[in-house]
């Protein structure tokens, strides 16, 4: 199913908030993807959507899917509702992007991959935050071993949510299809522990709804194991005042302390190291303003897609990645609701 002489034809599911994000990645790849189709069952949401003119428009997915013939759907609906628009794109032997978290279940996620493996087409998890520049940076930093042993990691996400954001749609805080302030708004920080630090041991959480009025949490903390020993934690709420106020990763290891930080991973404002490395001094070129917590990696996340799809590269987060992400989130709610720490892997 290697796509070589012709563009890549993409079709959009969901044309809500993250939607926008994609059709600008889409736009940037013009050359390589031919937008053929978007589908909403939310009328509104459709017609304020930044469509390029001429857009075929649909309220049914398998409708959109026969009349379009997309070689790939970008799945951008409530979190819950992914498994069951991925596994039917799968069933019509279409390839799948699915945006973060892949599912809110367990077994929904798996469910979601073997279907993919079985039909035979890809399936892509949205992991855009790794392409950051200062992220990149900093993997390459764990990765050659500048940190020696790692001891010490912390993440924080002091984000605001207010409640008319949770009122403004019906599904959002919903523990189905949203999945709470891990599951949903610190998902790519969650993905951190695992893609830069490296295989978990154990995992202890406690979550508390505060202030919102939602079923899921607003507010919680989360510690971690690695199987190496090292230990960090994990804290996050949706109810800073006034604004977002941060987004950031601090590791300590034997030989190097760094800290990215900013609203959303976008400055490095500590980077110490016992050696030398010609990337110290891409630090400042590294940083960057953002007014967004999405930051700029889904252009270079598609970049990806195509790549694969052309059969020119491996992907950066199939399916079996993006359940490694999704294992650490669901033994944290699980910590969370039996107050006992999670041991992982869980079972596949």
């Amino acid at each position: 199913m290697t796509i070589t002489d012709r563009p890549i034809r993409i079709a959009i599911l969901g044309t809500g908030r993250i939607s926008g994000k994609h059709l600008e990645a889409i736009a940037v790849h013009a050359d390589d993807l031919d937008l053929v189709g978007a589908c909403d069952t939310n009328e509104a949401a459709l017609a304020s959507a930044a469509l390029p003119e001429g857009t075929p428009t649909y309220d049914c997915l398998e409708t959109m899917i026969e009349e379009t013939s997309p070689d790939i759907v970008t799945i951008c609906t409530p979190s819950g509702l992914h498994p069951d628009h991925a596994i039917r794109c799968a069933k019509a032997g279409v390839h799948v992007m699915s945006e973060k978290p892949m599912a809110t279940h367990w077994q929904d996620g798996l469910n979601m991959v073997k279907a993919c493996d079985d039909a035979g087409v890809r399936m892509f998890v949205v992991k855009q935050n790794r392409l950051n520049a200062t992220l990149q940076l900093l993997k390459r930093a764990v990765e050659s071993g500048r940190f020696g042993r790692i001891d010490m990691v912390n993440i924080n996400v002091f984000w605001t949510r207010p409640q008319e954001y949770y009122d403004a749609a019906d599904w959002r805080g919903t523990r189905d299809l949203d999945g709470g302030a891990f599951m949903n708004q610190a998902s790519h920080y969650i993905d951190l522990l695992d893609w830069l630090i490296g295989p978990i041991d154990s995992i202890h959480a406690m979550m508390a709804t505060r202030e919102r009025d939602i079923e899921t949490e607003d507010t919680g903390v989360l510690n971690v194991r690695w199987k190496d020993g090292g230990v960090g934690s994990v804290n996050v709420t949706m109810l800073t005042y006034p604004k977002n106020l941060e987004g950031s990763i601090t590791i300590l290891g034997q030989t190097g302390s760094v800290r990215v930080g900013g609203v959303a991973v976008n400055e490095i404002q500590e980077w110490s190291f016992a050696d030398e490395h010609p990337d110290d001094a891409s630090i400042r070129e590294a940083s960057y303003e953002t007014g967004s917590v999405y930051g700029f990696g889904h252009p270079p996340y598609y970049r990806n897609v195509i790549e694969v799809l052309r059969g020119e590269s491996e992907a950066m987060t199939d399916g079996q990645q993006g359940l490694n992400s999704l294992e650490l989130l669901i033994a944290a709610y699980r910590s969370a609701e039996t107050g006992e720490t999670v041991h992982l892997p869980l079972k596949r």
